[in-house]
């Protein structure tokens, strides 16, 4: 491949359209090829592409015709999340370095198949949990791993945030599609507290419902069944326990995230957007606080890249090194596996009123 690589976008919706946004800033990325079953959607990415780029991309209705193509070295799957396993299979059979969107499948199933796939496979296989390159999170996480705040013993994650969006198809309304609120955004937070606490789940407790949002919505008859506000615990299996408080009718909050770390020796604070690290360390009773407060900076040009706090552009760097050999995979198949497995137990435990032991899923 040299210097160059060209990648293929299976997905042409937003999050394709934000991939393309960022590969346009990775030296060395060249688009030659789309695929989507909807032309409106492969011409968001040709407006995306511009018209001196988009003009030696080739699009394409499905995968399939665009593993067969020999137009590409490397593959970017944005498509809705229950097409993943289908997309997949001819990539796969293409032997083609593979970027997957969150979440990897909706079931379990379909998960299981592509860690099995992807383990066999020759070329790298990525999957797209952005969240970790947001720079004041690896930052966060940077320091939690140095030990700043002593032993971790508390994790919390919120997101307050906006709705869903609306989506080519109304896809994104129904947990069938989906794999529900607590797969389809979650993911990212149970991936978060995966690498932060260095553990693995045992035990999910998550109270959540649609209140909220969607309520007077009609597709054909159906109502739209997924949760809008929740708060999930965690328990991790070296005693870590981990909260996830989420509310998706809470745009006007000033911070979209707000990450805690509490350590036997001090807390540490992170928000996103505003990128401030906040750090407290313990001073004991009645004594005056030393808080520091500091902020990490996001390069302007990749927040301005996509709507992930410049996420997508830094995953981006990592993922063409890894296709061109120059680094490791750092986010695996099975990585994702475990994201999905953390919020497949949380919407039985949502649904069911109760706490879902991870051996109950087979982890």
């Amino acid at each position: 491949m040299g210097e160059q690589v060209r990648y293929g976008l299976v997905g042409t919706g937003m999050m394709g359209v934000e991939h393309l946004q960022n590969l346009a800033l990775t030296p060395g990325a060249v688009v030659t090829a789309i695929a989507d079953p909807v032309e409106r959607s492969l011409e968001w990415a040709r407006m995306a592409l511009g018209e001196a780029r988009s003009d030696g991309v080739t699009a394409f209705a499905d995968s399939a015709a665009l593993a067969r193509s020999g137009l590409v070295d490397a593959v970017i799957v944005a498509s809705p999340n229950h097409t993943h396993r289908a997309v997949l299979e001819p990539l796969f059979d293409a032997g083609l370095a593979i970027l997957c969107e969150k979440p990897l499948a909706t079931t379990l199933d379909d998960a299981r198949w592509i860690v099995e796939r992807a383990e066999a496979h020759p070329a790298p296989f990525w999957t797209a949990m952005e969240y970790r390159y947001m720079p004041p999170a690896a930052e966060f996480i940077r320091e939690v791993y140095e030990g700043r705040i002593g032993r971790l013993r508390m994790l919390s994650i919120r997101e307050h945030r906006f709705p869903f969006l609306t989506k080519v198809g109304d896809w994104n309304r129904f947990a069938r599609n989906t794999g529900g609120t607590m797969v389809e955004k979650c993911c990212h937070f149970f991936d978060l507290m995966r690498v932060i606490t260095a553990s693995e789940a045992v035990r999910v407790y998550c109270s959540g419902s649609m209140d909220v949002n969607h309520l007077d919505e009609d597709y054909a008859g159906e109502r739209p069944d997924m949760i809008d506000n929740s708060y999930t615990t965690v328990d991790f299996a070296n005693g870590v326990r981990a909260m996830l408080d989420l509310s998706m009718f809470a745009e006007g909050a000033e911070n979209q995230e707000e990450i805690t770390a509490v350590g036997d020796a001090a807390r540490l604070d992170v928000l996103i957007p505003e990128g401030a690290l906040v750090f407290s360390p313990r001073v004991g009773f009645r004594n005056p606080k030393r808080v520091e407060r500091r902020v990490v900076e996001t390069d302007e040009v990749a927040l301005n890249a996509g709507s992930h706090h410049g996420s997508t552009f830094y995953q981006h760097q990592r993922f063409i090194a890894a296709v061109r050999g120059e680094g490791p995979v750092e986010v695996t198949a099975r990585d994702g596996l475990m994201a999905v497995a953390i919020g497949a137990a949380a919407e039985i435990s949502a649904r069911e009123h109760r706490a879902v032991d991870m051996a109950e899923l087979g982890f």
